[in-house]
């Protein structure tokens, strides 16, 4: 699938995740000075960089589909784990937390990769051309999941402010993992060609000629992707003080916080993208793009929604409306790129510029 499979493991993503392991068994629990810090968030980048590795081998190993969903599963738990020991914290701007980051990952997904992605299809075979079929499901599964966790509770009544009760709340987890399931069913059982790459003329594409890892590379690289899954999410947690204390000094909403979060766990999504997409296969692109903001509902949302039976505190989970806006758009221009099944440079500059509009309005609201 990627090239990065095609030759051994290499070195550094051996070596960077259990560096960083180490670094995290030293400073965690610890007040860190500004010296170290830009040490752990050199090391943060790494093992995010790393774990983009290691998932690439198992993708190529397990193949398309199956290998976008690898890549989309691990950076969720990655977002799941920095929401909830950030929320454990306490205090009034964990209530929002899991709202921000949740938006903030289905704007970057849906609107900063898919603009990128479709930019660099398009610019190097003039169209980009994906099968509208399947990425058509992918993005009616997240606009569904968006709507039932993000949008209704800014208008039910049960509870005051923009919260679910706990009936509703069950409901919307419940609902969330069932989509989820019923969508991973659909693009690798029942409908798996809809999600393989295509050809200018709309033919399915072949997999890539590259010879496959072998079993034990692959279980080396799962293995080394749990450890550098484990250390981003404790090397996060420990700059995160850092990084609020930053955004309260800079004047910024505390919302911008999740902003920073959805951008570092999506960091592997983009670069994988990106990188199926320089490769012509934009079909590919688009499912880790979307299949990242479906899990980052699909998962987060229950896993949040059980984590607030021990966590104190409200649960706020119903957007604003300058947000609802930013979806409403995303939705109507989603729609008209998927529907041709092909697109222009002039698609990925439209989500683009709704992308760019969504983090003007999150610095500045």
């Amino acid at each position: 699938m990627i090239r990065l499979a095609r030759v051994p493991l290499d070195r550094w993503s051996a070596f960077v995740p259990a560096l960083a392991m180490v670094l995290l068994a030293l400073t965690w629990g610890r007040s860190l000075p500004s010296a170290l810090v830009a040490l752990v968030a050199c090391f943060l980048a790494g093992a995010v960089l790393a774990a983009v590795h290691h998932a690439e081998v198992v993708a190529h190993r397990v193949g398309e589909p199956f290998g976008s969903l690898v890549l989309a599963v691990a950076v969720t738990i990655i977002e799941v784990a920095l929401i909830v020991t950030l929320m454990s914290d306490g205090g009034d701007k964990s209530a929002t937390l899991a709202r921000d980051t949740v938006f903030a990952a289905v704007m970057i997904t849906c609107n900063g990769i898919v603009g990128v992605c479709l930019l660099i299809g398009a610019l190097r075979r003039r169209l980009a051309v994906f099968n509208p079929e399947g990425t058509g499901a992918a993005f009616a599964t997240v606009i569904t999941l968006a709507g039932l966790s993000l949008v209704l509770p800014t208008f039910t009544t049960s509870k005051p402010g923009r919260e679910f009760s706990t009936a509703q709340l069950v409901f919307a987890a419940l609902a969330s993992v069932a989509l989820y399931g019923l969508f991973v069913a659909t693009q690798t059982v029942r409908h798996r060609d809809y999600f393989l790459p295509v050809t200018q003329q709309g033919e399915v594409l072949a997999e890539e000629h590259a010879d496959p890892p072998s079993a034990r590379t692959a279980l080396v690289s799962v293995g080394l992707l749990g450890v550098a899954l484990v250390a981003v999410v404790g090397l996060a947690k420990g700059v995160s003080p850092t990084i609020e204390r930053g955004v309260a000094a800079a004047g910024l909403p505390a919302s911008v916080v999740g902003v920073i979060i959805a951008l570092l766990v999506l960091l592997p999504e983009t670069i994988a993208a990106s990188r199926a997409a320089a490769r012509d296969r934009v079909q590919t692109s688009l499912n880790l793009a979307l299949g990242s903001a479906m899990a980052s509902i699909g998962l987060t949302i229950p896993a949040v929604a059980l984590a607030s039976v021990w966590l104190s505190g409200p649960l706020v989970l119903g957007l604003g409306a300058s947000d609802m806006v930013l979806l409403a758009l995303t939705v109507g221009v989603g729609i008209l790129t998927v529907v041709p099944g092909r697109a222009t440079p002039m698609q990925g500059g439209v989500h683009l510029a709704l992308f760019a509009g969504y983090l003007v309005l999150a610095v500045s609201p």
